[in-house]
Order: structure tokens, then C-alpha cells, then sequence
């Protein structure tokens, strides 16, 4: 395995007590004037050579993740401040069937919240249900994990976008390149409850034409997990990393298409956290080799 750019220890040895405290909905930070954190963790071992994802190993990268988000040593007391007991959590994947959410990462994602300690009944994986899902229902906390892409609407599929399953009728939220995403996050049943944004960066799809494209040839085996206790700064730089790769593939500064505009908007106009990479705090672990960030 390739040594981590910045291995947990160490970077917590130069970054104390400057951690997120918060989670969405309160302080973005945990002391004034701090950046917002946002995990980058690549390993290459995480695709198999026929692009099958390894369980063992997206479980590890996602916990390495949310250890270093925390400032915490390990993932266990990490994973406790992020859920409660008694919280009711859905995790809102996606399972669009060219690209989506691995399931051996939403079994990791359940796994940890049981671990954390809340009952496995109050606990569900759901994306183009959980209107109608119990658990979605009555839930106090959402994890948010989705695969990145590129998308007709929206410009990007990100996290951000990942929640419109559930606004009362999701074309609302389509115009302007889906600009008012961001007020969905705040209007029942998400406001205050998103706890945790994944974006998944193992396969990411960095062109695509008309709605609902997929082209093998524009996926890429990035093998990283981007995450955060806010949307914006992780889907801000997961976007870096797309332009990036648009940048190489097609030897131009050709901009994503339509504006992914939502992802600024959502920071700017409804507070779901920075976009500018000036104000992300990016800690990277693991594969350093063609980063593009």
C-alpha cells in the first residue's frame, strides 16, 4: 500500500484541538474563523482488477476518514459523535444502476452506526424510498453517500443533490441547474439532521451528455471516499477533481456543463458551508499519486 500523504497520527500531532466540533446545522466549525474539513482518502487496493470494490478495505478507508474528520485517534469515538443511541438514522444512498453507491460501503455505514450503539431496527439504507420508509420516517440523523457524476440537471450528481428524493415533488428543485438545492436542506425532514456527507470518488464519471448518459470510457479508478460534516466543501472539491480530470481527458479548459452553480449557491445563499478551497481545511490520506486536488 502506498504511504499516506498525511497519516492520522501525525496530523494529529499538528492539528490539536483545531477540530470540527459541530455537525450541519450548527457551528460549521469548531472555533471561530476555522476552516471546514474535508477527508480525502484514496487507496488503490480498494478496486479489484475486475473493478470489484473490496469490502475490508472501503470499510477502512471510510473509517480512517472519520477518525481524521474528528481529530479523534480511532474511528469508534468518532463514529459516537456523530451518532446517538437513541438516534433514528437512514442512510440516504443511491442506486443508480450505471453508477451507484457500493454496497459494501452502505454495509459499512450501517455497521458503524450499530457499533455507535444505536439499535439495528432504528437503522435503514434507503434512497428512492424513504418517503415512504419507517425508519426515514422517524429518523434524527442522516448519513448522505453517493457516488460522483456528472449529471444533465444539475451539472454534477453530488451530495447535495443526493437529497432531493426528498422534496414533495423533486422538479422544483431542477431549474437554474438546480440552484435552490440548497433550501431543501433546510425544511423538513433533512433541516438539522444530516450528520455526514460521503461522496464517492472510487469510479467517478467525469463527462456525459443528455439525461441519464453513461460511458465507461469517461469513469475513471480515482479510488477515493471525499468526506465532511457539510455538502459544499465536499462536493466544492470533489468538483475540483472532476474539472481537473476534464482538464487532462480532453486537453482544455472545457467547464462542466450545465454550471454545477448549486454547490456555490448552497454555500453562499443558504449556509451549508464554504465552497472556496481558501476556506477548506483538505486532509488527505493515503494514495497521493495523481490527486488532481
Amino acid at each position: 500500500m502506498t504511504a499516506p500523504t498525511r497519516d492520522r497520527r501525525g496530523f494529529l500531532q499538528v492539528a490539536g484541538g483545531a477540530v470540527a466540533a459541530g455537525l450541519l446545522g450548527t457551528s460549521p466549525a469548531g472555533a471561530a474563523g476555522a476552516k471546514a474539513r474535508v477527508v480525502l482518502v484514496r487507496r488503490r487496493e480498494v478496486l479489484g482488477a475486475d473493478g470489484r470494490v473490496s469490502g475490508p478495505v472501503v470499510h477502512e478507508m471510510l473509517n480512517d476518514a472519520v477518525a481524521a474528520l474528528l481529530g479523534e485517534r480511532d474511528a469508534a469515538p468518532a463514529w459516537r459523535r456523530i451518532v446517538r443511541p437513541d438516534d433514528v438514522v437512514g442512510v440516504k444512498t443511491n442506486i443508480w444502476e450505471r453508477l451507484r453507491t457500493p454496497p459494501e460501503l452502505e454495509e459499512a455505514l450501517r455497521e458503524e452506526v450499530v457499533r455507535a450503539g444505536v439499535r439495528r431496527e432504528n437503522v435503514a439504507v434507503d434512497d428512492r424510498g424513504v418517503g415512504s420508509n419507517p425508519v426515514f420516517q422517524r429518523m434524527t440523523a442522516l448519513v448522505n453517500v453517493r457516488p460522483m457524476r456528472t449529471h444533465a440537471w444539475s451539472g454534477l450528481g453530488t451530495c447535495l443533490k443526493n437529497v432531493i428524493m426528498f422534496a414533495d415533488n423533486p422538479p422544483d428543485y431542477h431549474g437554474d441547474s438546480c440552484a435552490t438545492l440548497g433550501a431543501l436542506w433546510q425544511k423538513p425532514p433533512l433541516a438539522g439532521k444530516v450528520r455526514l456527507n460521503v461522496l464517492v470518488m472510487l469510479t467517478p464519471q467525469f463527462h456525459s451528455v443528455g439525461p441519464h448518459s453513461f460511458a465507461r470510457e469517461f469513469t475513471w479508478p480515482y479510488c477515493g471516499l471525499l468526506v465532511g460534516l457539510q455538502p459544499v466543501p465536499v462536493d466544492a472539491t470533489g468538483a475540483r477533481i472532476i474539472q481537473a480530470k476534464r482538464r487532462l481527458h480532453f486537453g482544455d479548459g472545457r467547464p462542466i456543463s450545465p454550471s454545477p452553480h448549486h454547490i456555490e449557491i448552497a454555500g453562499s445563499r443558504y449556509g451549508l458551508g464554504p465552497s472556496d478551497p481558501a476556506e477548506i481545511d483538505l486532509v488527505p490520506l493515503g494514495l497521493a499519486e495523481d490527486v488532481l486536488v
